[in-house]
């Protein structure tokens, strides 16, 4: 049913260079959609790009510069014509800097990227998912936006903003046909989270003796449920965060 659910649709996914968004892409192809990415990393476009040449395609550009995302979701409608889903992933960490070592740059770069990058790729793509009257919206969040300790104060603003933000947006449309919600991962292994995994891997280890669940988990994970989320089953699923962290919000 999957299969044949997500073919003819196109998903518009930032951050599709590495990661999470990397498995997603992966998911989406893997379904019979087209997908859309935009990274500012090309080497991770190009590997999709080369594995599924008729159906992927991408821009090097941030989320953060709007003349990236317009000349993106331009090119991505003049290659697939619509978009159905628009997965919001790219992210940036901050180091778990208290607001004291948080210097207004590095406040900046994380704003600029994990919410108003959000803004802005929504802002871009909601009108042609309103003109069609269908869309699925799926960003992303972090336990680091319904918990302190998932990062530095930077970036546990910057994902509670995600959260508030996916609410209003989806109680703004939902009558309209377009459906928000959003996804807060916890201990995922990606090049994010590279460093934890350095040296003797202590980090590491005492993320995963700290979730229940005893492990991190793989970014294809998410993955599956951002598929679930942009399905139809979910459809009665409307402005929520659900946690993917092993159980570590439920302590």
């Amino acid at each position: 049913m999957a299969q044949i659910e997500f073919k003819g649709k196109t998903a518009f996914i930032t951050g599709a260079a590495s990661g999470i968004g990397y498995a997603q892409a992966n998911a989406f192809l893997e379904k019979g959609s087209s997908v859309y990415g935009l990274d500012v990393d090309q080497a991770g476009l190009e590997k999709l790009a080369i594995q599924y040449p008729e159906s992927f395609r991408y821009s090097k550009g941030s989320v953060s510069n709007q003349r990236d995302v317009t000349e993106a979701v331009r090119r991505a409608t003049d290659a697939f014509e619509h978009i159905d889903i628009l997965c919001n992933t790219a992210g940036v960490l901050d180091g778990f800097a208290k607001t004291l070592d948080t210097d207004e740059a590095l406040w900046d770069r994380i704003m600029n990227t994990n919410i108003k990058g959000m803004f802005l790729v929504t802002n871009t793509i909601l009108p042609y998912m309103l003109k069609r009257k269908s869309g699925v919206l799926v960003n992303m969040a972090s336990i680091a936006g319904l918990v302190g300790g998932g990062g530095g104060a930077a970036y546990t603003a910057s994902k509670h903003a995600v959260v508030g933000y996916t609410k209003q947006v989806d109680l703004d449309y939902c009558r309209e046909g377009v459906r928000a919600n959003a996804i807060a991962p916890g201990a995922i292994q990606t090049p994010m989270n590279a460093a934890d995994f350095e040296g003797d891997g202590k980090i590491a280890e005492w993320v995963a003796d700290e979730t229940p669940a005893g492990r991190w988990a793989q970014p294809e994970e998410v993955a599956k449920l951002t598929l679930y989320l942009a399905g139809a089953a979910s459809d009665y699923i409307h402005g929520t965060v659900i946690p993917i962290d092993g159980g570590w919000t439920a302590k």
